[in-house]
């Protein structure tokens, strides 16, 4: 399918709206022919033949002829935009469904301002292609049409006389469609590049204050914004040099009409009533001259929108539904990884991964950064799929579960959290959109948030800035932990979720999540602490598992895991010791204060 095609396949919804509306536009443009020819017989019949009673029939027609087709002209353009604007709605709701649909990959290769300019400006140039571009070309044709028939009707020769440009202007016409699509594909491009710009530095902002780098910052955007401003002065210099020349032709008919006609009209050759009717089809000749560069950029401007659009949304996504998916609406959680390799982009990720997890079991997972932890956890969800083995749950292959029935009983907090600017309710909420406060309370309180919450002035009816501003970092895991675990679901991934709290909340967390029922729980972590009493534990480097076993049989292979402990807690220990002596000596202190005072 090309891109014109996936438009029409649009347009076709709306194809009776269309046809009322060319309807009219023709009605209309016949009509036009009505006021030039009432104009001839004025003065040849009236001014010149003396046959005054006609006068007030013919004016009262040309006044009744130029109100039938203003109305005529508002019902057309209201068709027209209404339908552009009914056309936009589905074209933008199928392009959102689609960039729903696409896998992680495909927003790996995408920009977000990209994606953001194929909603905004692009659709807008289809909308304006539908709503009025339409409708002009098709209208100006036929007013040309009709008044080269017309002339033809009153001297076959003065008609052939101004035929004689039709020639140049559909050569020059065609120039200037070739010369200015791909300047229109760089302006594209440049807005896209500019749109990304921007999005990124508002979302950035802490940063670019962070480091002091808003001149810098500024330098950049510059850069970005002048080659925008080049990439339309280009597209504009086409139609400069091409507007002056239909500008020029259109000239030229008024010129060859009052030579030509003046020289026939003294030779005798015409009447003078003649020649004004002529004369009052010029502008039916004259303008879609003069249009012809307008119109062909405003095509040329939606061809490619189309394209761009198209050419983004054109990609199936690789996370496929299968043919026969399995639903199932809870699961057990019964995970096995067996024999499982992944790579992406050349690039070997993850090596020969096996591993079986029980229903309710806990799993943790540490290793460096880069060592594969969230990828190994991506699969699970089908993210991505893996590029040998499988991945099972409940003895099941990933691969043959419906997407949403799979990923609906897995609740993931992940490691890049994302608030919605929404109330913490909404934002808890998202994953049950149905759920009583009640239970919005419950999740709060089992992520330890509900502490911090009803300190807030407007409690969970707080709204969070965009992506969580006004909350620390530790707050927005605890909400993204209780969004995840809102869900009741049977499988729960913990991608680093509690780096951002401290050992006492983090303890608090984990001991909620003990009592929470049996779920399978997978616990991605930096820190010990966090996964030390997991049934499990993956020990990950270079996207291997280097050592698996619990705590303790970690510790007897005296290997990557017993050093990262006691790297860990001999700090930690330390720590430990010097907290217990200040608690020790505050409480030595207090006791002494009220001592005294129970003297006194």
């Amino acid at each position: 399918m090309t891109a014109l095609k996936w438009f029409f396949s649009f347009l076709k919804k709306y194809q009776k709206r269309m046809a009322l509306g060319l309807l009219l536009v023709t009605c209309c443009s016949l009509l036009a022919i009505v006021n030039p020819y009432i104009s001839g017989i004025i003065v040849d019949d009236v001014i010149e033949g003396g046959a005054y009673h006609l006068v007030y029939r013919l004016v009262i027609l040309l006044i009744l002829t130029t109100l039938f087709r203003s109305v005529l002209r508002y019902l057309y353009l209201y068709i027209f935009e209404s339908t552009s604007q009914k056309l936009l709605f589905d074209m933008r709701d199928n392009v959102y469904r689609r960039l729903l649909g696409e896998d992680f990959s495909f927003y790996n290769r995408n920009r977000t301002g990209d994606l953001m300019s194929r909603q905004t400006g692009d659709m807008d140039a289809i909308r304006h292609f539908v709503a009025a571009v339409i409708y002009q070309i098709y209208e100006n044709v036929l007013l040309f049409c009709f008044a080269l028939f017309m002339i033809f009707t009153v001297d076959w020769r003065l008609a052939l006389c101004m035929i004689c440009v039709l020639p140049l202007t559909a050569l020059t016409t065609k120039k200037q469609l070739k010369a200015i699509k791909p300047a229109f594909h760089n302006v594209r491009q440049h807005f896209s590049s500019l749109n990304t710009f921007v999005q990124e530095n508002i979302s950035g902002n802490r940063v670019v204050k962070a480091f002091a780098k808003e001149d810098y910052e500024i330098e950049k955007f510059n850069k970005e914004n002048d080659g925008y401003m080049e990439a339309e002065l280009t597209s504009t210099a086409m139609w400069r040099k091409y507007v002056p020349v239909f500008e020029f032709l259109s000239s030229m008919l008024t010129f060859i009409l009052y030579l030509v006609g003046g020289i026939m009209v003294v030779k005798g050759y015409i009447s003078l009533g003649k020649l004004v009717t002529v004369s009052g089809y010029l502008w039916m000749l004259n303008n879609p001259l003069r249009m012809a560069g307008w119109l062909g950029n405003d095509y040329q401007r939606f061809v490619t929108s189309c394209e761009k659009i198209y050419n983004t949304i054109k990609a199936e996504p690789e996370i496929k539904e299968p043919k026969r998916p399995y639903v199932k609406k809870k699961l057990r959680g019964r995970v096995e990884f067996r024999n499982v390799n992944y790579m992406a982009d050349g690039d070997m990720i993850l090596h020969d991964i096996n591993f079986k997890v029980n229903p309710g079991q806990t799993v943790g997972i540490i290793g460096a950064t880069g060592s594969g932890k969230s990828t190994l956890v991506s699969l699970l969800c089908r993210f991505y799929d893996v590029t040998d083995g499988e991945v099972l749950i409940d003895s099941t292959n990933v691969k043959k579960y419906d997407l949403y029935s799979l990923r609906d009983n897995i609740g993931m907090a992940m490691q890049d959290v994302f608030l919605f600017s929404d109330t913490i309710e909404g934002n808890i909420a998202y994953g049950k959109p149905d759920a009583t406060f009640e239970e919005v309370k419950q999740a709060a309180v089992i992520a330890d948030a509900d502490g911090f919450i009803m300190k807030m002035p407007d409690q969970y009816d707080t709204v969070v800035g965009e992506r969580g501003v006004g909350l620390s970092g530790g707050q927005k895991q605890r909400i993204s932990l209780a969004r995840a675990l809102l869900k009741d679901p049977s499988i729960v991934i913990l991608d680093d979720t509690t780096s951002a709290v401290d050992m006492e909340t983090e303890s608090h967390i984990q001991d909620s999540l003990h009592s929470i029922g049996e779920r399978t729980v997978f616990i991605i972590a930096h820190r010990i602490s966090s996964i030390r009493d997991a049934d499990l534990i993956l020990v990950m480097d270079n996207g291997r598992i280097l050592e698996s076993g619990t705590h303790e049989q970690l510790l007897e292979k005296k290997g990557y895991y017993y050093t990262v402990f006691s790297h860990q807690y001999g700090e930690f220990d330390k720590i430990r010791a010097q907290k217990l002596q200040a608690q020790k000596l505050k409480a030595e202190q207090t006791g002494k204060v009220e001592s005294g005072h129970g003297t006194k």
